[in-house]
């Protein structure tokens, strides 16, 4: 069975916050995922539709697949490296702020 894949990565994004929106489009068909994407109000939505339809089109040209029975088969967010920034504080102290990075990866494949 053909799968295509698409990764997005080093994005600026917190993976605990891309995770969010990943797992509600696990399993679920290519159409309805790119619904429930444009209409959840996450940072991360507009961030995960970008590999998602990478990877469909990857489909589409590379294995030939019939983007309407795409499902994503794999859905998983990776910790990329983290920015370290640093933040002035009270009484001249400094505290550390992480950037977190992530690597998203979106498998789609005909069911």
């Amino acid at each position: 069975m053909a799968q295509a894949k698409a990764i997005a990565r080093y994005v600026r994004i917190a993976p605990r916050k891309a995770q969010l929106v990943v797992d509600l489009i696990r399993g679920k068909q290519v159409g309805e995922a790119i619904a429930i994407l444009r209409h959840t109000p996450k940072s991360a939505s507009p961030i995960v539709e970008k590999p998602l339809n990478s990877a469909i089109a990857n489909a589409e040209h590379n294995y030939s697949l019939n983007p309407n029975n795409l499902v994503v088969e794999q859905a998983y967010v990776n910790q990329g490296p983290t920015l370290k920034r640093f933040r002035p504080r009270a009484m001249g102290r400094a505290s550390r702020i992480n950037k977190r990075t992530s690597h998203i990866t979106l498998v789609v494949s005909e069911k």
